[in-house]
């Protein structure tokens, strides 16, 4: 066991100490970084126009402050990048983290001290916590790769500018500099294929023991690599590679064909992140929720002492005219909320868009649902990520089918006068024996999920769903049409519209 493995074990146990001790006390924590949010910025342009001098509760603070998302808010950040400080914290921000989904346009997120402070010591802590629960240490002492964005920085209104991963990719800590990877050169090219390709070159005959990513992206890496090197699976590249450390998307859909190209059990941590803050991150280590078979029911704990103070509005409210908004103590199980944040960076009742579903409240723990936008309710079904992705995952399962990529669009106006349904473009690794039998069941699974969708089935408004089978590298190639390969982009699950669907076409089988 190297150094820098033994010295982590004690750390570990600080930290995890730590976490059990605001873990326990939610409500006290909550309130605790509520209060000190509005002092720190009662001076602030915002602060001064939303009377944060007077606010003392959560109550005050909902009269004063409405739910906004990044449109609504614009006006501050512009204010930002013209050069105005004390907008929305204290000073001026010291980044401006850029983040774009796939059919949006670039948003310019403010990241302060504070707040890069709290994303570099949340991804820290979810590593010490693994090592605390379980006692193992030696990824420490190999190579680590982390696949990223672009570290390179550009600037806007003087203050600099780039990917939230390459942001962070210029604050790791010296005792990690030499165990990660790739180099800062190989990381700085632009072009994801190109990057990947070089990433491959440069890791083949390392000693990885960490790989961290976007699953898809993950997926693409461990394919060229057995591609360049001529082996069977990634285990017999990195034979010591034991630790995947994931985000972004659930992993599910990717679970198998990753574990088929790895080639043996190795352990995975999911993990929370983005350029809004760290929110949560796994925090349960037994060998079942190691392995990602139980992501979906241990959840991931929500970082309540982060620099973030939650708001929660149910999902079926969120475009009501006055939704209902809910701190972290009057929550419930199983209901599907959007996610509000006011956080260290400046933002104060801030839509992210992502909608999260509480699994546990003792710890306090979730699971992400969706996306509040991302949903199909073209004939008032109302059908979101969640129910798509567990209706799928368990007919693939009991199947042994492996999938690569998806998404769902509704199909209202059908050739020949037909009924309405459901479409689903499937990128399959493992396609199953006959794909009406493998839909029929997937749909049937989705009416079980779904009450509306199930009415509209039964009552023939809506025909069962059907499967697209598309080409191999399909969705990549689409991210790639899209200027959205790597990274941090993912592909979007559902469309209330066709406009992703209608471009996949060229793509079918």
């Amino acid at each position: 066991m190297g150094i820098k493995a033994c010295l982590s074990k004690p750390f570990a146990s600080l930290i995890a100490r730590n976490i059990k001790n605001w873990s326990n006390k939610p409500v006290e924590t909550q309130d605790k970084v509520f209060k000190k949010l509005v002092i720190a910025a009662k001076d602030t342009l915002f602060g001064q126009e939303h009377d944060f001098g007077s606010i003392r509760d959560h109550q005050d603070f909902k009269e004063r402050v409405p739910v906004r998302n990044y449109e609504a808010l614009s006006g501050y950040f512009n204010k930002i990048i013209e050069g105005q400080e004390n907008v929305l914290w204290k000073g001026k921000p010291i980044y401006l983290s850029k983040t774009s989904g796939t059919t949006s346009g670039a948003k310019y997120i403010p990241i302060t001290k504070g707040s890069l402070r709290n994303h570099l010591n949340a991804a820290r802590d979810a590593l010490l916590l693994y090592i605390a629960q379980t006692g193992k240490t030696g990824f420490v002492d190999g190579k680590m790769i982390f696949l990223q964005g672009n570290p390179e920085l550009d600037k806007t209104g003087n203050i600099p500018v780039g990917r939230l991963s390459g942001i962070v990719a210029h604050h790791v800590p010296v005792w990690l500099q030499k165990n990660r990877m790739p180099s800062y050169s190989i990381n700085c090219i632009e072009d994801w294929e190109a990057k990947v390709d070089a990433i491959v070159e440069e890791t083949l005959k390392e000693d990885m023991r960490l790989i961290s990513g976007i699953p898809p992206w993950v997926q693409m890496y461990f394919d060229k690599l057995i591609e360049r090197s001529g082996k069977q699976n990634i285990a017999e590249i990195f034979p010591n590679f034991s630790l995947f450390v994931h985000g972004g998307v659930n992993y599910q859909p990717y679970q198998k064909s990753i574990e088929n190209t790895i080639g043996k059990s190795i352990d995975v941590i999911e993990t929370y992140p983005a350029s809004e803050g760290f929110i949560a991150y796994q925090d349960s280590f037994t060998a079942e929720s190691l392995s990602g078979d139980s992501a979906g029911s241990v959840g991931l704990l929500l970082l309540l002492n982060n620099g973030i103070f939650y708001e929660f509005i149910p999902a079926n409210e969120y475009f009501s005219k006055n939704p209902t908004r809910l701190s972290i103590g009057e929550v419930e199980i199983g209901v599907n909320y959007a996610i509000i944040l006011s956080t260290n960076a400046g933002l104060w009742g801030y839509s992210i868009g992502d909608t999260v579903q509480f699994v546990s409240k003792n710890p306090y723990r979730l699971i992400v649902t969706g996306r509040i936008e991302h949903y199909i309710s073209a004939f008032g079904e109302h059908v979101i990520a969640s129910e798509v992705e567990a209706a799928l995952l368990a007919v693939a399962k009991e199947e042994s089918v492996s999938i690569t990529e998806f998404t769902v669009a509704p199909q209202v106006n059908p050739p020949a006068g037909e009924t309405p349904y459901h479409e689903w473009y499937i990128e399959f690794n493992d396609p199953p024996m006959d794909i009406a039998a493998f839909a029929k069941r997937v749909d049937e699974r989705l009416c079980e999920k779904n009450i509306y969708y199930n009415d509209l089935i039964t009552g023939s408004v809506l025909k069962p769903l059907k499967i697209r089978e598309m080409k191999k590298n399909a969705f990549r190639k689409y991210m790639k049409s899209k200027g959205k390969l790597g990274g941090q982009n993912k592909v979007p699950r559902l469309a209330n519209d066709r406009n992703i669907a209608d471009e996949l076409e060229v793509w079918i089988e």
